[in-house]
């Protein structure tokens, strides 16, 4: 039987190996990570992320041919497939810091598989890497390898989070990048085969190492891209009083561009997107391509531009101030469908908020209390460090109030942001929401998913992203 190994139970292995397990039931695959509390979630009725469809995936396979295993060690000796998939941070410190990936977790575990491998293996580069990564792993294990051989594949993903088992079940694509090789093309080859179980061939691309690693970054790069694009153009519509859903849609109609990625909102989020484009323009930057760089880092300044226009359009349509106001925060998770908070947009706008001294009351139906008050008291990337090795966050947020319903999150309140479009969102009960509110009650949409007529009607003061302005909003800046 082919044994697999996974390092690493984040969003990408857990959700990644219990696919290959259930469609690959002759292949006994074992998840490990150092963290017992992460492993002990994945072996309860309580994942460990939120993920539609992942229960059932993993409650199929679990203890079957699928297994959750803090012992790493023992797992990866045993493997013949060994997917790495740790946390590759944006470095904080040194050289490179703010914008090139941290590597440490990915060199510790090169040193712990080439210590305790007894046999030939192939390791498979699953986290986001920079370009050429794969020559600093091959070096460190075939320096250390007592006579083993080892061959480094790039297999990057490409899940959404929200439609991840989806996008398992039926890709667009698998990328397999290797070496051009007798030895590295043979491992491609094995490495395909476990994914022939269900994908089509047609969709399984094979190419050298180098060009697998830089197309991760540069399919987020365009997608961020795509997103800025369409924000910049929200800007312009409510300067002009065009509508950005109907620029966009006409756009999208345009067979060579098409409509995905085109939803202005108040900005992207994730654990990736700006990680990924912070990674290029380093990577850009250290071959000498000071021009690339500086196109790429335009696409994260008209995001972080998205968010501080968010924010100070609220501030300034309530009389310049909410200090000591309750503004009522409905979805804090970057997306609907995933409780993950990895920067979110949610983050700088309840914090440009708070930095006026608001009264925040929060809900997210898929977000913990603990989990929005870690991520308002953290400095910016330490949350992509394993949750251990985070620092202790002592005491929560004055200010910061998380509920468990939109009702109670939005009575009294002066204002509410829609900053994550939960479909629940779009059914509330907005008149008994305005009954309960403080007046004049605003409406900040950062998702676009309200109907902003309806709600003037109801005597809502209405801002949704990109839309011709409210007559009470005309007057005021859009920026400070």
């Amino acid at each position: 039987m082919v044994k697999i190994c996974c390092i690493g139970a984040g969003y990408v292995g857990g959700p990644t190996m219990a696919v290959i397990a259930l469609k690959c039931p002759s292949i006994e695959v074992a998840v490990v990570d150092i963290s017992v509390a992460r492993i002990a979630a994945w072996n309860s009725d309580e994942l460990p992320i939120y993920e539609p469809g992942l229960d059932d995936v993993v409650k199929q396979c679990r203890g079957k041919n699928l297994f959750f295993s803090t012992e790493v060690e023992k797992h990866v000796s045993e493997a013949d497939i060994i997917f790495v998939s740790v946390n590759t941070p944006t470095k904080t410190r040194g050289l490179g810091a703010g914008k090139a990936a941290d590597l440490t977790y990915w060199e510790s575990a090169a040193r712990m598989i080439a210590d305790v491998s007894k046999n030939d293996k192939i390791v498979v580069e699953k986290s986001t890497v920079p370009v050429k990564t794969a020559e600093a792993i091959e070096k460190i294990l075939t320096h250390n390898c007592k006579g083993i051989n080892f061959q480094i594949l790039s297999n990057p993903e490409f899940l959404a989070e929200g439609t991840a088992i989806q996008d398992l079940f039926h890709p667009d694509r698998v990328l397999i990048g290797g070496r051009d090789t007798p030895e590295g093309q043979k491992a491609i080859q094995t490495l395909k085969k476990v994914y022939a179980h269900w994908v089509p061939e047609d969709r399984i691309i094979c190419t050298n190492l180098w060009s697998a690693e830089l197309s991760k970054l540069a399919a987020n790069a365009f997608l961020a891209q795509r997103i800025s694009s369409v924000n910049a153009m929200s800007a312009l519509c409510e300067a002009t009083g065009a509508d950005v859903t109907q620029v966009s849609n006409a756009v999208g109609k345009d067979s060579r561009i098409g409509p995905k990625f085109l939803n202005a909102s108040v900005g992207f989020g994730g654990s990736c997107f700006q990680k990924d484009i912070l990674n290029l323009v380093y990577i850009c930057e250290c071959n000498g391509l000071p021009e690339v760089a500086n196109y790429w880092k335009q696409v994260i300044k008209v995001n972080d531009y998205q968010k501080s226009r968010f924010v100070n359009r609220m501030v300034s349509s309530m009389f310049n101030t909410v200090s000591g106001k309750k503004i009522a925060i409905l979805g804090f998770a970057f997306k609907k469908d995933t409780g993950d908070t990895r920067e979110t947009p949610a983050i700088d706008v309840c914090k440009g908020l708070l930095g006026d001294n608001a009264h925040l009351s929060i809900y997210d139906p898929q977000v913990t209390q603990e989990q929005i008050q870690r991520d308002l008291s953290m400095e910016k990337f330490v949350w992509d460090h394993p949750t251990h090795l985070q620092p202790v966050i002592p005491y929560g947020l004055k200010q910061v109030n998380v509920v468990s319903g939109a009702h109670e999150a939005t009575k009294d309140a002066h204002g509410l942001c829609i900053l994550t479009e939960w479909d629940e969102f779009k059914t509330l009960d907005f008149k008994r929401i305005y009954d309960n509110m403080q007046k004049p009650a605003f409406v900040f949409d950062g998702r676009n998913v309200v109907d902003a007529s309806k709600l003037r009607e109801i005597g809502f003061i209405v801002y949704t992203i990109g839309k011709p302005l409210d007559a009470w909003l005309k007057d005021m800046p859009a920026v400070a």
